[in-house]
């Protein structure tokens, strides 16, 4: 209880600023602008579990919410995994990786895993900066120094094939990111890291597993839609779509 008050006087207190335009890096010729929590103030669980609930995400030390000023593209996204509907290619996904082995590592800097991201960074964002990063970078990235980040390695007999960073939050999972080998396409990693981590928020008794942000002209941000049924942040509250119904959120909220 006392860390629970704790909490709140830091939520209570926390003070949030707008940064300055700039170009978007998801949609281009958009302009964009985000709201972050002070980054001297320290969060914990609890704190970061109720700026989850508001659509908020964090980036190393940094809390944070697209803020545009004429765009709302950006949709927070979970699933409640107690309620998840597999399609028959998530099924086949699921049934493929089977041979794979999933074990929790420590939150600190592994050469495996540093050019397991660098690999997949150039594969997937070559040329945009991303791919040109370095231990230092990777770490201010994946790591935090408020949060119990948890580790997941896949591994196919023993090569190293994806690492899934995620956060455990009060009532759920957030996925903060994915990366993996980009040479085994048929084996769908990425989707089956997320059909893993909602088995393991099942496992855990928890309700969700945020995915982050959504995105639907964007294709590397659009994927997340596939998942069923899906809630997004919208307006100020939860919406949630049902298996067959459509991502669009015109009219709602």
């Amino acid at each position: 209880m006392r860390d629970v008050r704790r909490s709140n006087a830091t939520l209570q207190k926390m003070a949030f600023y707008a940064s300055p335009e700039h170009a978007c890096s998801y949609l281009p010729g958009r302009r964009a602008r985000t709201l972050f929590g002070d980054p001297s103030v320290r969060l914990d669980r609890h704190a970061y579990s109720y700026l989850a609930d508001y659509g908020f995400r964090r980036s190393g030390d940094y809390v944070y919410q697209p803020c545009c000023r004429e765009c709302t593209a950006c949709v927070s996204v979970r699933i409640p995994v107690n309620e998840f509907e597999p399609r028959r290619m998530d099924k086949r996904t699921w049934q493929s990786n089977q041979d794979l082995t999933v074990t929790p590592a420590a939150t600190r800097y592994d050469d495996a895993h540093f050019t397991l991201y660098r690999k997949y960074l150039q594969h997937r964002h070559p040329g945009g900066g991303m791919d040109d990063t370095n231990p230092e970078q990777y770490l201010a990235f994946m790591t935090c120094a408020w949060m119990d980040t948890l580790l997941y390695e896949f591994h196919l007999q023993d090569q190293l094939v994806a690492v899934a960073v995620v956060d455990p939050l009060e009532h759920g999972l957030s996925a903060v990111y994915t990366f993996y080998d980009p040479e085994l396409p048929k084996r769908s990693l990425g989707t089956y890291a997320i059909l893993w981590e909602i088995q393991e928020a099942r496992r855990l008794g928890l309700d969700w597993l945020y995915l982050g942000y959504w995105i639907r002209d964007c294709d590397k941000m659009r994927y997340k839609e596939r998942f069923r049924p899906l809630e997004a942040f919208w307006r100020g509250q939860w919406v949630r779509f049902g298996a067959d119904e459509a991502l669009d959120l015109a009219g709602r909220g």
